[in-house]
């Protein structure tokens, strides 16, 4: 069949729905989103992080925008932190929050009527306070008196110097006051919004939890037509389809569908290449909803059994996924539960014949970051890979020993950084209580391996150390497997954890492919 054949028709009703898998569940994530978004109860979230008992918290969110010399724009992105504190999606917006007298005030534009003809209107300041949760709703022209109005001995609390208000521009930083305005703090709020954003309340837990189940969805109806596909591009294009029907119309971050070695590229994004003549695809995939994120990843057979070898790092890979989510706990500290993938991984890597040396000798030398690569999760929210407090998960002091632990979007592992890491004391570690899991956080436990040529070969291969700790002849064998990742999205509650991430894994997963899973009566 040619790829421009494959049959994209899916029927929403009469396929299983993980929306559906828990009937009361799903009840309760309806009706907490019924209310409106806590804004109110975020700021004084932020307020309680900034440790002081007045000042004025400002925050801009995103403007319309327009390509140059064009008449169309970017698709809108709401500004994340503007959105914790006002739950409004739309552009043009400002949110103030008055700390000593606890009162939020949302600040929008007028939309004029021959306006709203072409494009749909903005609410209306009496819409909006039925909407959002704040105190007041005034239009953004009202802005500029509000704040020209500020007591000379009033703080402004903005995230970046960039960020000043237009009419306090003239104000210099927040070390220096003038005569005649407030002063602004431009570098207090960020932390302590970060620190507010880590822990997540029943509201924003329901939202990251209807976007899994979505995204979970969209991964078992791709598994479903698997068998079917031709191209990398059409399981890109049937996920993006049961999200988009489920009213999620954004990603929250690029689709990656690579195919063989494809998959072993961390933020592969062509997903156009044929899946004829490999053996798995890594489809890493998740929806955002209503602003916030989902991160699923599932490693799948193209053929709908998996290869010997390409199961045999499958098997690794879950279990270190299955040992890790059962670490996950509050007050766990969470390079511990990374440092715990990595010895798995080492375990599984030697039986393979794909390392050799002793497991003290590989651990201590770090030489498991040659095939997995990088952290085992982030944080989940407003981001997919959402923002961290005080401190990196995997822990500052390492970070500070080797440098910088993040590259792009992800935590980058070496063999001295985990080496550092491995090296680092629980002792220390509690000075830094921030680093520790709590109750609220919500993160993705994502192992992988991977066998990427260039990389190994251009930084492994000629190693006086990791050269000779790595059999290259069994790893020559295992480059067509490509890389195997799994990934779920784990809530830490007081007791443990949850997953929310419903998507079909392991054996559930061959059977979803190959048309053997059990069907479930719609409720």
């Amino acid at each position: 069949m040619a790829a421009a054949e494959f049959d994209y028709e899916f029927v929403l009703e009469d396929e299983f729905d993980a929306m559906n898998s828990s009937l009361d569940k799903k009840k309760s994530v309806d009706e907490i989103l019924s209310g409106k978004y806590p804004a109110k109860n975020h700021a004084r979230k932020v307020a309680h992080e900034l440790g002081v008992d007045e000042g004025i918290i400002y925050l801009v969110g995103e403007p319309e925008r327009r390509f140059p010399d064009s008449d169309q724009g970017p698709k809108f992105r709401q500004q994340r932190y503007f959105y914790y504190l006002s739950g409004v999606d739309y552009a043009g917006c400002t949110v103030t929050y008055d700390i000593g007298l606890d009162t939020l005030v949302l600040w929008i534009p007028y939309t004029e009527p021959k306006k709203s003809h072409w494009f749909g209107s903005t609410p209306s300041t009496a819409q909006a306070a039925r909407l959002y949760d704040a105190d007041q709703v005034h239009y953004a022209s009202d802005l500029a008196h509000y704040l020209t109005s500020l007591p000379s001995a009033a703080t402004v609390y903005v995230l970046h110097p960039d960020q000043r208000p237009p009419p306090l521009v003239q104000h210099q930083s927040f070390r220096a006051r003038s005569s005649d305005g407030p002063r602004i703090d431009t570098t207090a709020l960020r932390p302590a919004m970060n620190r507010a954003r880590e822990v997540k309340d029943q509201y924003e837990i329901a939202l990251v939890r209807r976007a899994n189940d979505i995204s979970s969805a969209a991964h078992r109806r791709v598994a479903h037509a698997l068998l079917r596909m031709r191209n990398e591009s059409q399981l890109q294009a049937v996920f993006e389809a049961v999200c988009t029907a489920r009213d999620a119309h954004s990603q929250a971050y690029p689709v990656i569908a690579g195919a063989g070695p494809n998959g072993a590229t961390l933020h592969y994004g062509a997903n156009n290449a044929p899946l004829k003549g490999h053996a798995t695809i890594v489809l890493d995939a998740g929806c955002e909803y209503r602003c916030y994120a989902s991160d699923i990843t599932r490693t799948l057979p193209i053929s709908g059994s998996f290869s010997p070898r390409a199961a045999a790092i499958n098997d690794v890979v879950a279990r270190m996924q299955t040992e890790c989510i059962e670490l996950m706990k509050p007050g766990k500290f969470y390079y511990e539960i990374h440092n715990h993938a990595g010895h798995v991984a080492v375990d599984g890597l030697l039986k393979l014949g794909i390392l050799r040396g002793t497991r003290e000798e590989l651990i201590a030398a770090g030489t498991i970051s040659a095939f997995f690569t990088h952290g085992l999760g982030h944080h989940v929210g407003l981001e997919v890979h959402d923002v961290v407090g005080d401190a990196p998960l995997l822990m500052p002091a390492a970070a500070e020993t080797v440098g910088s632990f993040r590259r792009g979007k992800r935590t980058m592992m070496t063999p001295e950084k985990l080496a550092a890491m491995n090296r680092f004391s629980k002792a220390t570690a509690a000075e830094k209580q921030r680093t520790v899991l709590r109750a609220g956080m919500i993160l993705t436990i994502e192992p992988g391996l991977y066998f990427n040529r260039a990389y190994l070969e251009g930084f492994f291969r000629e190693d006086p150390v990791h050269s000779k700790l790595i059999e290259w002849d069994v790893v020559e064998r295992y480059y067509p497997v490509g890389g195997c990742r799994t990934e779920d999205c784990i809530l830490v509650t007081e007791s443990g954890y949850e997953n929310l991430t419903t998507a079909p894994k392991g054996q559930e997963l061959l059977d979803v492919i190959n048309g053997r899973e059990r069907s479930k009566p719609r409720e």
